[in-house]
């Protein structure tokens, strides 16, 4: 009888182990920006993954830049971002096999209410950034090697006024990190780099009643979704060159046979799907859609 126990508590075990083995087989490694994850869209998207798959996700939430280094260094599986020239050179580099359009919004440049640089008066994104440059208001700017950084800094070289080039220090999962970065020039009384999150960034530049630059979806979490509410104000939107597209890339397996490509591409697929489009199209703030999907 204490044999045929024995033999049971066994089979038992051997099942658990068995279980637990086959459970971590579908834990998927992801480096993602900020932005998904301060915006909501991951507490949605993430858990009809796992109801539709059985993949369940460790989350590492950073700036696109850090993301890309993420993916390139082999610690993760899979990137989710937003930044399309890197996103493209990772490929064209042999780190990433494949670039899946997911969705997009847009990027919108905030200000306090009273505008003190007139940026809402400006015909485009250029022009308000200028006015802001040309009033000395302050800007408070991510400084995080971030997508939205990344467009920050693609803005001001397009605003037509001068800029110039700068190395900064912005801590990286404890270390202290040297980035280049472009920014207005001569701008040190006005223009204050942080090196945080786009949440940080929005909390911080509230209270500065500064001007700063988000992703719509974060804004609009921070806008309507959170007490208290930000009280910042859209003042420029809506031209071209604020578009967000975000792409999900598969971490290449020729050059780290480490990564779990099988369950990445199986991800990629999913999210592309019409099941996952329907999650991303669907997800709502305050009767507000924060993302468009780009697969459907």
């Amino acid at each position: 009888m204490k044999r045929l126990l024995a033999i049971g508590v066994a089979l038992m075990l051997g099942s658990f182990t068995a279980g637990n083995t086959l459970a971590s087989d579908k834990v998927l490694k992801m480096s993602t920006t900020t932005s998904t994850e301060a915006s909501g869209l991951l507490d949605v998207l993430l858990p009809a993954l796992e109801k539709d798959t059985g993949i369940q996700v460790k989350v590492i939430a950073k700036g696109t830049g850090a993301a890309i280094r993420d993916g390139m260094d082999g610690n993760v599986d899979v990137i989710f971002v937003h930044a399309r020239d890197r996103e493209d050179a990772f490929v064209a580099e042999g780190y990433g096999t494949k670039r899946y359009a997911v969705m997009h919004n847009d990027f919108v440049v905030l200000g306090p209410a009273n505008d003190p640089a007139g940026a809402k008066k400006q015909a485009d994104v250029s022009s308000a950034l200028k006015a802001v440059s040309e009033s000395g208001s302050l800007f408070i700017s991510r400084g995080d090697d971030s997508g939205t950084h990344t467009k920050e800094q693609d803005l001001w070289k397009q605003s037509g006024i001068p800029v110039e080039k700068k190395t900064i220090t912005v801590v990286k999962s404890g270390k202290d990190v040297e980035i280049s970065t472009i920014r207005p020039a001569n701008s040190d009384a006005w223009y204050v780099s942080i090196g945080q999150g786009m949440g940080k960034t929005l909390t911080f530049a509230e209270e500065k009643q500064a001007y700063t630059m988000s992703d719509r979806g974060t804004y609009i979490k921070y806008k309507f979704g959170k007490t208290p509410a930000i009280d910042l104000e859209i003042v420029s939107e809506g031209d071209e060159q604020l578009a967000n597209p975000y792409g999900v890339i598969p971490v290449n397996p020729a050059k780290h046979p480490e990564v779990n490509n099988k369950l990445a591409v199986e991800f990629a697929e999913w999210i592309t799907s019409a099941k996952g489009q329907k999650v991303i199209a669907d997800y709502r703030l305050e009767g507000q859609q924060l993302f468009f999907p780009d697969a459907m």
